[in-house]
């Protein structure tokens, strides 16, 4: 895996394990909704920061030349800047974007020699199974409902 992708994974793991935020960090922010007809209320939480750790560290691996080669998967036009800064830290590095669906960017497509677009029958063929067991611990998991 990409060093700065990993690194990025990793932190929302550790986010989503520990309940708890460290500053460089992915956090879900809460945004309080009310239903307009009966006036109930609710948190819904955002993402926040992932796009931003993402952009840092590709960053710092363009600048400690940890890897020549990058895939950023998102479409999110904030990572440009990032983009531009790695390639001119590292100039024989190659980055490539992969969109997820309804993602596309022509932004970031015309600043990599490469990119594609990740189609929804991909993503449901890499999905686990209704259930899976964790060979281990023999630990048994089932997959949320809305993840199907």
């Amino acid at each position: 895996m990409l060093p700065g992708l990993h690194r990025a994974l990793q932190s929302t793991q550790a986010t989503h394990r520990t309940q708890r935020r460290l500053p460089s960090q992915p956090r879900h922010q809460p945004t309080g909704l009310v239903h307009l007809g009966c006036g109930s209320a609710w948190d819904h939480y955002e993402e926040k920061e992932t796009d931003v750790n993402i952009a840092v560290n590709l960053v710092q691996d363009a600048f400690k030349k940890a890897a020549d080669d990058f895939l950023i998967i998102s479409g999110d036009t904030d990572l440009a800047p990032a983009i531009k800064m790695a390639r001119s830290a590292h100039d024989s590095m190659f980055v490539a974007a992969a969109f997820p669906p309804e993602r596309f960017s022509k932004m970031l497509k015309d600043l990599m020699p490469a990119s594609f677009t990740i189609n929804e029958n991909k993503i449901r063929a890499a999905q686990l199974p209704d259930t899976f067991t964790d060979g281990l611990t023999q630990k048994e998991y089932k997959r949320p409902p809305g993840w199907k």
